[in-house]
């Protein structure tokens, strides 16, 4: 069996997850952030980065446990800033440890833990039952359009110093099969009751198509610049959690930010 399919099998359970929602989903979120900043400090250290992994996961878990809506974000920005200066002066009792470890730690939580987290913050909305698969949705679909798109009919370069394989007909394919899902999705979401007109389902689809790409991109910076093909090798054929998941980061922020500044959900 083609490694591909078989690492997609591996991830299949997340739909199980997405079915369950509530804690169950938080709980599952809470693990692949976890992880994910596991293998984003363990490729630092490639470049002699060392990031103080130890408190990225402390505060990943604080997080998640006093996580409850949007109106507390103003707590969880002032406990960073907190975190943040106690961070500082971990290098002056431990000098192993500088600024910049500082600094990579913080934005491993952030890139992250507080990416991944606006997956259980859409399922808090109104309903987010809904809502949270259309961030999966169109970066699964945005992902398999492009692959395949990009296979049979791609011809010229889009990144080629950033992701060698990736073409602009890829990357056009991918935005028209995340846009395409989506709006197929907000039809069957409308005959569920949702109340929301189907042209925002189809502009979340683009605006998704586009981002999910960047965060794709993002990735393949950070690995080009460290010099490693992928992650970890945890998932076959698709490398690490942040391989796989990298555009679902990009999509959660995406979903979230339309869902709560322009359709006013909360």
């Amino acid at each position: 069996m083609d490694k591909r399919y078989l690492g997609a099998i591996i991830i299949s359970p997340i739909i199980i997850f997405l079915f369950l929602g509530g804690i169950y989903l938080k709980l599952f979120v809470l693990a692949v952030s976890l992880i994910g900043m596991y293998e984003f400090y363990k490729i630092m250290k490639v470049k002699a980065i060392n990031p103080i992994s130890y408190a990225g996961y402390i505060l990943c878990v604080i997080y998640y446990f006093t996580m409850g809506s949007y109106e507390g974000f103003n707590y969880v920005f002032f406990a960073l800033i907190l975190f943040l200066m106690i961070l500082f002066c971990i290098p002056i009792f431990d000098t192993k440890y500088n600024f910049i470890d500082v600094a990579v730690t913080m934005l491993g939580f952030m890139y992250i833990a507080v990416f991944f987290s606006f997956i259980v913050l859409v399922s808090y909305k109104q309903s987010g039952y809904y809502f949270v698969w259309l961030i999966f949705i169109s970066s699964w679909m945005c992902d398999t359009a492009a692959f395949y798109t990009g296979k049979f009919f791609g011809k010229r370069k889009l990144c080629p110093k950033v992701s060698p394989k990736k073409t602009v007909e890829g990357a056009i394919g991918g935005l028209l099969g995340s846009a395409i899902s989506c709006t197929l999705f907000g039809l069957f979401v409308i005959s569920r009751g949702v109340t929301v007109p189907l042209l925002h389902f189809a502009v979340i689809g683009v605006l998704c198509g586009v981002l999910s790409q960047f965060g794709d991109l993002t990735a393949s910076t950070i690995k080009r610049h460290l010099g490693v093909k992928d992650y970890s090798n945890l998932i076959p054929g698709h490398g690490g959690i942040l391989d796989r998941f990298d555009s679902i980061l990009f999509s959660a922020v995406v979903v979230f930010y339309y869902l709560t500044f322009i359709l006013k959900i909360q």
